[in-house]
């Protein structure tokens, strides 16, 4: 009786451990650390572009990797990210590598609301703040549209769309105003319901290949854009 309690005390200790370092690392500053270590930096020729995002973009790599292979093209994306948790990352997983392009595609995480409750004040204010510190390190902003979402399969019942279309209009907006390039996905992406079709991501999340088929020529065609834009 004495062992299995010793075993589950250690277990618990273990797990609660875990969960300090997990708590302590909030933005998962040490996700990508060793990655960007082992990063040379540019040639002066290369046009190096940053993708900064949650699960969508980093399921991107995984899902069709073909996109990054023989391309300048680094993804730091992490799955179930906020727009907070991307915004204390932000110098080290984009500015500090310096590339010439990032393409940021955030902001369905909080809506869903996974680290707290967030209005779409806050989340414009995050999405604003990483597109200065962009700017003023001299690299091109590509803002995404978030895609289409009817429902989050982890917090069904929550309504998304609207919110979605709220906050979309405010980044075209804002991409406008600041002479940023807009990478609408929306658009050819949404259903009648304003979501995603079970062919374009299974979960009406998550962009199965037939989805990211259709992202990646947009992407391709906004960062050919923003590498001709001169930042000023």
């Amino acid at each position: 009786m004495k062992l299995i309690t010793k075993k589950w005390l250690l277990g618990a200790v273990l797990c609660l451990s875990s969960q300090l370092v997990n708590a302590q690392d909030w933005a998962n500053l040490k996700r990508f650390q060793e990655e960007n270590g082992k990063l040379a930096a540019p040639a002066p020729s290369e046009n190096r572009v940053v993708f900064m995002g949650n699960s969508i973009t980093e399921g991107w790599k995984n899902t069709s990797p073909e996109f990054f292979n023989n391309r300048p093209y680094i993804n730091r994306g992490i799955s179930g990210q906020t727009t907070p948790q991307m915004l204390i990352r932000f110098h080290q997983d984009v500015v500090n590598l310096k590339p010439k392009v990032v393409v940021m595609l955030c902001g369905i995480n909080d809506i869903a609301g996974n680290t707290g409750p967030s209005t779409l004040e806050m989340i414009e204010d995050n999405i604003a703040a990483m597109a200065e510190i962009a700017r003023a390190n001299k690299i091109s902003v590509v803002l995404s549209s978030i895609l289409p979402a009817f429902d989050f399969p982890w917090k069904p019942g929550m309504e998304p769309a609207n919110k979605v279309i709220s906050l979309n209009k405010w980044i075209k907006e804002y991409a406008a105003t600041n002479k940023l390039i807009y990478l609408d996905y929306f658009s050819v992406m949404k259903d009648e319901r304003n979501g995603l079709s079970k062919e374009l991501a299974k979960d009406g999340i998550h962009p199965t290949k037939a989805g990211y088929a259709i992202m990646e020529p947009l992407a391709e065609k906004a960062i050919a854009q923003a590498l001709k834009k001169k930042i000023k």
